[in-house]
């Protein structure tokens, strides 16, 4: 399936990441946490297809994306930044599986929060947030994506950590095993983790060094 959209609406969130609305096609379905393959509607960009996951929830009458761009080449989210209300992009069918499966950790690094946003917004609508977690990794406090959002969602359940930069009121260090020993109590409990893959590489081998079962462990495949 292909479906081309507009785009509606372009702002930025971050100083690299922008948010987008487009328009949703009729009977266009989603969970939170999944995505589609998207590419730019025009001849020379429709095969250049990358895949985002969507951060509105499913009742919402717009679609909307929240995208990072990586500048140093000339590539696909290069050319979304320059998209102008009412330029197209092209959609496709609905794929993922970080699949929400009760309370538990999210661990999110950069633009790994994206599946995250639409679950906890889902979460808070339905007044089922609580016991919910968030421990979201950046190189500086300019990069946290849609913070204060993230901020009202989770309150004091919300762990921000920086590599980059020293911050009052963030941790300053990576996500290790000792990091995630300190700051969880319980590896019974659901793992959902999203990142770079040597980010999800690296946390889920120290959730399962540390006792966390791997049916408990969600990430992307």
């Amino acid at each position: 399936m292909e479906k081309s959209v507009r785009v509606l609406l372009k702002e930025f969130v971050t100083h690299n990441t922008k948010r987008f609305v487009v328009e949703r096609p009729e009977g266009y379905r989603f969970t939170p946490g999944q995505a589609t393959e998207v590419s730019i509607d025009h001849p020379d960009w429709r095969e250049e297809k990358r895949p985002f996951t969507f951060t509105s929830l499913d009742e919402d009458l717009v679609l909307e994306f929240v995208i990072k761009c990586y500048s140093e080449h000339d590539g696909v989210t290069k050319r979304i930044h320059a998209l102008e209300p009412g330029d197209r992009i092209i959609l496709r069918d609905v794929w993922g599986t970080i699949d929400y499966k009760g309370p538990g950790v999210f661990i999110a690094g950069g633009a790994g929060i994206t599946p995250f946003i639409a679950i906890l917004r889902r979460l808070k609508k339905d007044n089922k947030i609580k016991g919910n977690t968030l421990i979201f990794s950046n190189k500086t406090s300019r990069d946290i994506i849609l913070r204060e959002e993230l901020e009202t969602l989770l309150g004091d359940n919300l762990i921000l950590t920086l590599t980059r930069e020293k911050k009052e009121g963030m941790e300053n260090r990576r996500i290790d095993k000792e990091f995630l020993q300190e700051m969880v109590k319980d590896f019974s409990q659901n793992f959902y983790v999203c990142g770079p893959p040597e980010f999800v590489k690296d946390i889920t081998k120290a959730l399962r060094e540390l006792g966390a079962n791997p049916e408990s462990l969600v990430f992307e495949e």
